[in-house]
C-alpha cells in the first residue's frame, strides 16, 4: 500500500517543490493538498504549470477530507507549532518544514523566533533531518523538523571535520541564497526593479538559523561559535555557502571523500562549485581546500535551496523514515540551463 500523504501549505514554493517529486514517487499517494487561501480551487487554477499533469486537477481544500498516514508541512513557524501536536496526537507522521521544531532548547525561540514554545518534550523527540547525519534517528521516528537551506549547506560541509572530532574554535560562513528562499509572499525588497541587478546582505548581527547550526555543532561534539552572514542574489534558485575554519593542515580531499563514500546526494570535487550545477535535484557539491598561507581551511558547498535545502530533502527523510530506498524518485539530472 502507498503511504498516504497530505502536504499542507501546497501552493507555496516548497509545496509545489514537493508535489513536482512526489507526484512520480512510485510509493506515495497524494490524498490532501492544503491550502489556507486558495480553497475551493483546482490546483492548476493557482498553479498553471501542472495542468500538464494529473495533480492540476486536485481540488485544494482547507482541511483534509481524506485519511493520510504522513504530513508535510509547508507552513509558517507558528502555525507548525501548535499543529504537530494535533496530527501526532491523530497517529499522523509529520515532516516540518518549518523551524518551529528545528531547535532542542526552547529558550531560544523567543528570541530568535518572536514566541514561546510550548511543546519542549517534542523538540526532544524531533529527528533533525540532515539525512546523512541522522539516518538511523530518522528510521521509524514520527516527527522530523526539516532543517533549514543556510544550515544543511553549511553542517554538510563541517560534519567530515565533525564527525572525525577535529578541534575548532570558530567558523566564519558567508552563504548567497536565491530569492525563493524568502517565500513566495510578494516583499517590496524583491521586486524585479529593485532585486534585479544587485544584492544584499541581512540579519547580519542575529539570524534565526544560527542557534540550530550550533545546536548541531553541540550535538556532535563541538562548541564551535559561527559568524553567519545571508546574502540574497538575484536569482530564483540555488545556494552557495563558503566556511572557513583555523585547522591544523589535514589531508581535506582524503578526508571528505572518506566520510561521503556512498552518499548517494553528496558528491566531493576539486573545484569551485556552482549551484546551477544542482538546480532542481537533491545533490549537494562540497569543495574542500586548505590554504597553508592562512592557516584556513576553505569549504564550498552548493545545493539548491528548494531541493536539498528544503523539500527534495524532506522527500529523502521521508524514504529513510518510512524504510523505502533512500533516492527512490530523487535520482534526477539537474536542470540545465
Amino acid at each position: 500500500m502507498p503511504v498516504r500523504v497530505a502536504i499542507y501549505g501546497a501552493t507555496g514554493y516548497t509545496g509545489t517543490e514537493l508535489l513536482r517529486v512526489l507526484g512520480s514517487h512510485p510509493e506515495v499517494k497524494i490524498s490532501s493538498l492544503i491550502s489556507g487561501s486558495k480553497a475551493g480551487k483546482k490546483l492548476s487554477q493557482v498553479l498553471p504549470h501542472t495542468i500538464t499533469r494529473n495533480l492540476g486537477d486536485i481540488t485544494l481544500e482547507k482541511e483534509p477530507q481524506e485519511d493520510f498516514d504522513l504530513a508535510f508541512l509547508c507552513l509558517p513557524h507558528e502555525v507548525s507549532l501548535e499543529l504537530v501536536p494535533k496530527l501526532l496526537d491523530e497517529g499522523k507522521r509529520v515532516i516540518d518544514l518549518s523551524g518551529a521544531y528545528r531547535i532542542k532548547e526552547p529558550a531560544h525561540y523567543p528570541e530568535y523566533y518572536g514566541f514561546e514554545h510550548k511543546h519542549p518534550e517534542l523538540l526532544r523527540e524531533a529527528v533533525y533531518g540532515l539525512t546523512e547525519v541522522f539516518r538511523k534517528e530518522l528510521a521509524g521516528s514520527r516527527l522530523v523538523a526539516n532543517p533549514g537551506c543556510y544550515p544543511t549547506a553549511t553542517l554538510l560541509a563541517l560534519y567530515p571535520l565533525l564527525r572525525e572530532g577535529l578541534e575548532f574554535k570558530d567558523v566564519v560562513v558567508h552563504a548567497l541564497s536565491g530569492i525563493s528562499g524568502a517565500g513566495r509572499k510578494p516583499k517590496q525588497a524583491f521586486h524585479y526593479p529593485e532585486m534585479s541587478e544587485g544584492f544584499f546582505s541581512y540579519s547580519v548581527d542575529k539570524h534565526r538559523h544560527l542557534p540550530e547550526m550550533e545546536g548541531i555543532l553541540s550535538l556532535l561534539g563541538s562548541g564551535a561559535k559561527i559568524r553567519f552572514t545571508p546574502t540574497v542574489v538575484p536569482t530564483a534558485r540555488g545556494m552557495l555557502s563558503t566556511v572557513y575554519v583555523r585547522l591544523e593542515k589535514v589531508q581535506v580531499s582524503e578526508l571528505y571523500a572518506s566520510v561521503y563514500a556512498g552518499e548517494p546526494f553528496v558528491r566531493v570535487i576539486d573545484y569551485p562549485p556552482n549551484p546551477k550545477w544542482v538546480a532542481g535535484t537533491n545533490y549537494c557539491l562540497v569543495y574542500p581546500y586548505y590554504d597553508e598561507r592562512t592557516g584556513l581551511l576553505v569549504i564550498q558547498s552548493a545545493i539548491d535551496n528548494l531541493g536539498k535545502g528544503a523539500s527534495l530533502q524532506a522527500v529523502q527523510n521521508m524514504n529513510a523514515m518510512m524504510g523505502f530506498k533512500e533516492t527512490l524518485a530523487l535520482e534526477t539530472l539537474p536542470i540545465f540551463p
